[in-house]
């Protein structure tokens, strides 16, 4: 088997002259055909490895030149650059690796059956230096090997051998066609493993069910990449919000409005910093547990007496650690919230506090506008008396002076009949200009 390509349409320009033809129209035909399942003859064996790139790379930048070398080392045709899947038979195996958006998979297929088919696996058929080699982190690794059924079955006992004596799940699949074994652990290998027993499937059906055991078990664990993350965020998340609550309570207190913002500035930074660091993981949770449980799905499983199905059994391990995830998303939100609406209350607070202090400051105007209304009524007293003091002085003068013409008048007397008509007059004109001044402030 040579390199498979995705599927290819018929050149673009067979359409017809004139039509507009965009450059992304074959990738979405094209993307109907990825990651096809592979065709399995019974009995075959597999070795999967799911594998996330270490920080800071993409998935299948270091994966593609490394796969270069194997197939430079075999002499077989080499992966272009920027492929997301590549599938060749090397002889002695199949490999195949493809990209997904957080991780690749290397999936190694070898046909025949063999006693031990969790001790012997495809993988030795892979150069040792080459495979210890291997660039980024392992998630899921998984050996699987399929039989047809056979009379008689191996006893329970005799299957529990290949499990390392650990409890085994047993399953009817495909409504009854092929029956799964598994532990669900890790075993002295640091590999999980499956057995499948099938009557008959044909190499298509195989690899369907093959391929959905695989992707079953990548994205549980895929799913359950966020748990640790959200277990190490729980002693946080709980000592932020009992101190949250801490600070609504002391709205009622004598803490100032300064410090409880500048402790809720405090904790909205490091909820943030939580969200960032927490919130795709949590995406990819969900998106993963779905995929899960689609596939889940796809295998139609039924019961073995006596034994706990992987239906019953994902849903018991993984649907609550899913949930605790969930929960924490959930949490995150919540505490944003309640940081959102302390603040708001503690801005209420201030704002009630601005109030009081410009009523306050209003009474205090209001109360320096009377003194000035008074000083000014008081200062004008003094006007009209100095006034009308300078005007009689004048009138006095003038009296005095008279007789010098040879006009005779008593000058006292003419001085004390003008004292009233000047007061008189020199009011009027106050009150008048300060008419005119009232008038030109409204």
């Amino acid at each position: 088997m040579g390199v498979r390509h995705l599927g290819h349409l018929q050149d673009d320009s067979a359409i017809g002259a004139g039509l507009a033809v965009p450059p992304w129209r074959r990738a979405l035909y094209d993307e109907l055909h990825a990651r096809p399942f592979p065709v399995l003859a019974t009995p075959v064996r597999v070795s999967h490895l799911a594998v996330l790139p270490v920080d800071g790379e993409l998935p299948g930048q270091r994966e593609l030149p490394h796969l270069a070398q194997l197939c430079a080392a075999r002499g077989v045709p080499v992966p272009a650059s920027g492929e997301s899947c590549y599938y060749h038979d090397f002889g002695d195996f199949e490999l195949r690796w493809e990209r997904h958006t957080e991780f690749c998979t290397w999936t190694v297929l070898q046909k025949g059956s063999d006693p031990a088919p969790m001790r012997n696996t495809p993988l030795a058929a892979l150069p040792p230096a080459w495979l210890a080699a291997l660039p980024g982190r392992i998630v899921a690794a998984v050996h699987l090997a399929v039989e047809a059924r056979r009379q008689p079955m191996p006893s329970r006992d005799e299957l529990r051998t290949h499990f390392d004596g650990a409890r085994m799940i047993g399953s009817l699949v495909h409504d009854g066609r092929a029956e799964v074994w598994t532990a669900f652990r890790l075993h002295a290998d640091g590999f999980g493993r499956f057995l499948v027993f099938h009557d008959d499937l044909n190499p298509c059906e195989t690899g369907r069910l093959v391929q959905q055991l695989l992707e079953l078990e990548t994205y549980r664990l895929m799913a359950l990449l966020t748990l640790p993350l959200v277990r190490d965020s729980q002693p946080a998340l709980s000592a932020m919000d009992i101190d949250l609550a801490g600070v609504v309570t002391r709205l009622t207190g004598s803490e100032t409005e300064r410090d409880m913002l500048d402790r809720l500035a405090g904790h909205a930074a490091q909820l943030e910093q939580l969200r960032a660091r927490l919130n795709y993981r949590l995406a990819a949770t969900r998106a993963y547990y779905a995929l899960a449980m689609k596939r889940l799905e796809q295998l139609r499983v039924g019961e073995m007496r006596g034994l706990q199905t992987m239906a019953y059994f994902l849903d018991r391990r993984l649907t609550p650690a899913v949930r605790t995830c969930e929960a924490v998303a959930a949490r995150l939100e919540d505490l944003s919230q309640r940081i959102d609406r302390a603040a708001e209350l503690i801005r209420t607070r201030v704002d009630l506090s601005i109030e009081e202090q410009n009523q306050s400051l209003l009474a205090s105007m209001d109360r320096r506008s009377r003194l000035q209304l008074r000083l000014q009524q008081a200062v004008e007293g003094l006007s009209v008396a100095a006034i009308s003091y300078y005007v009689v002085q004048l009138v006095h003068a003038v009296a005095e002076g008279l007789p010098h013409l040879g006009i005779a008048v008593d000058a006292a007397l003419v001085t004390a009949l003008s004292v009233p008509l000047v007061l008189a007059v020199v009011v009027t004109l106050v009150v008048l200009l300060r008419r005119r001044v009232e008038r030109a402030d409204g």
